[in-house]
């Protein structure tokens, strides 16, 4: 953890903050500081195009009065504005507990002191010099560039070292610090005489890991060979026939499910959108509570976990913003909705005694709210299924490959998916890749269309760098896991034709 974060006055600045609440009438109070470091490198056909530095840090301070909500901030971190801080969220709570209609109850949570955690990764990418990212982001490029049919490349590299300091009235203090990053690459070819261009870019899913997976030490990604075969499969994409639209077999990979999961299971299992607390942005959820134990949401193989332990995962931590350690619990059992993602409000009215652990604010200046944890769709956990046995189940059908543009409705019910790469299955083996393709259903008809899942050795994090959600707006990071899974009759659609081309 770093010397500089653990050097500012932590322990004073919560003193400050919790007497003066405590005083001030409060009967919980906690207080967070929190640090966030960015940069953000961007390259256009090997050049430079833009490289952007920002910190942010800065104190809030939570209040419960009288079963009221209070909330307050402020940049600077001297123990005079963490009192005064403590005061006026009072005076925001007191204020508010007029138009107040739902008594503020917060689930117990054992006391954690002096509590420290780290994500895990090996290199801090904040200690590499940013010429030496460029260079290999230059290198990179060039590979693509360098490539035949290839007219342009784009580089970016998305990095965060997000730290925070959590202490409360009961007694808990909590240092943190963890790293996520995220590289990609895109490949661009364009007819000059129709002006019809087409892109392929890098699979890489962001992940709570260091500087080595951009450099593929370890064998964490194995840029050399992506970077070789982009070429050829955006070639190969260019003059493929574009699809047939109707109800077909798919085997979806990892790459590309990941998404599915976020959108159809992630957002619909957050007890906010479920009790329509959370419905302005991005909606709701048919979800909802009284279905739970009940929504067949799947086939019997579908078993979904909510885990904020996850190694390498984007919503991994050691204890959420509001002082609960991390955990790993069903969301999905038997195909069956048997949980929800929480925070310590929502667990009681669940007629839960403990929070699952899922309140995150992205800013100083923005109060925590229950946000998403890495859902995973869990592997078979008898048979380790190849993604290449899942394909020779299937006579006529599609291998989906990378994710690409999405939709979904308020009620995160009906969507439909794309992807990066679409590969013809025939007689059980691929043969040649498809174009204009995307896949349409309902929530509960797809993955009650899934006949089956791949083993561990198909399982891969995907995910997510800027999950957004609230009012004023928030971002998160977040990751799911998934194998390769086969799914029967989902409707394919041509997305030419679709739009009216």
């Amino acid at each position: 953890m770093d010397a500089d974060f653990l050097g500012l006055p932590l322990a004073a600045l919560a003193d400050a903050a919790l007497s003066a609440a405590t005083a001030a009438g409060a009967q919980h109070a906690d207080l967070r500081v929190q640090r966030l470091v960015t940069q953000s490198i961007r390259l256009r056909d090997g050049r430079v195009e833009s490289v952007t530095d920002d910190t942010e840090i800065g104190l809030a301070v939570r209040v419960v009065v009288d079963g009221t909500w209070g909330f307050a901030s402020h940049a600077a971190l001297t123990t005079e504005a963490a009192a005064e801080v403590a005061r006026r969220a009072v005076t925001v709570a007191t204020t508010l507990r007029a138009l107040n209609r739902e008594r503020v109850e917060l689930a117990d949570e054992p006391r954690y002191d002096n509590a420290r955690w780290v994500s895990d990764y090996a290199i801090d990418p904040f200690t590499v010099p940013t010429a030496e990212k460029v260079a290999l982001l230059q290198d990179y490029s060039g590979r693509l560039s360098n490539a035949a049919g290839v007219d342009h490349v784009a580089a970016e590299v998305l990095q965060v070292k997000e730290q925070s300091f959590y202490a409360d009235t009961a007694g808990s203090s909590i240092t943190q610090q963890r790293v996520r990053l995220f590289p990609h690459l895109t490949a661009t070819t364009v007819d000059s005489t129709s002006g019809v261009f087409e892109t392929m870019r890098t699979l890489a899913a962001p992940a709570g890991r260091g500087w080595e997976y951009v450099t593929g030490a370890d064998d964490i990604w194995d840029w050399n060979t992506e970077l070789a075969r982009i070429p050829e499969w955006l070639a190969e994409k260019v003059v493929a026939p574009s699809v047939r639209p109707g109800p077909t077999d798919l085997v979806i990979d990892p790459t590309n499910l990941w998404l599915t999961i976020h959108e159809s299971i992630g957002h619909a299992t957050e007890y906010d959108r479920a009790i329509g607390y959370e419905s302005a942005y991005a909606g709701t959820s048919f979800a909802t509570p009284d279905q739970l134990g009940t929504l067949r949401y799947g086939t019997p193989i579908m078993r979904v976990t909510g885990d904020r332990t996850q190694q390498h995962g984007l919503a991994s931590i050691g204890y959420d913003d509001e002082g609960v350690a991390g955990q790993s619990w069903d969301l999905i059992r038997d195909g069956v909705l048997v949980g929800y993602q929480l925070d310590r409000v929502f667990a009681p009215r669940l007629g839960l005694a403990r929070s699952n652990g899922c309140s995150y604010a992205d800013s100083p200046h923005h109060v925590p709210i229950q946000r998403m944890a890495n859902v995973s769709l869990q592997p078979d956990p008898e048979n380790d299924t190849s993604t290449a046995e899942l394909i020779s189940r299937v006579q006529d059908g599609i291998y989906v490959v990378g994710d690409r543009s999405w939709s979904i409705d308020m009620q995160r019910y009906n969507f439909q998916f794309t992807g990066q790469r679409f590969f013809r299955i025939r007689n059980g083996e691929l043969d040649g890749q498809l174009r204009d393709v995307a896949y349409q259903a309902t929530t509960t008809d797809f993955w009650g269309s899934m006949e089956a899942v791949g083993g561990p050795s198909t399982w891969q994090l995907g995910g997510a760098f800027n999950c957004g959600k609230a009012q004023p707006g928030q971002v998160a990071s977040v990751s799911h896991g998934c194998p390769s899974v086969l799914v029967r009759g989902v409707n394919i659609l041509n997305t030419r034709t679709e739009a009216g081309q």
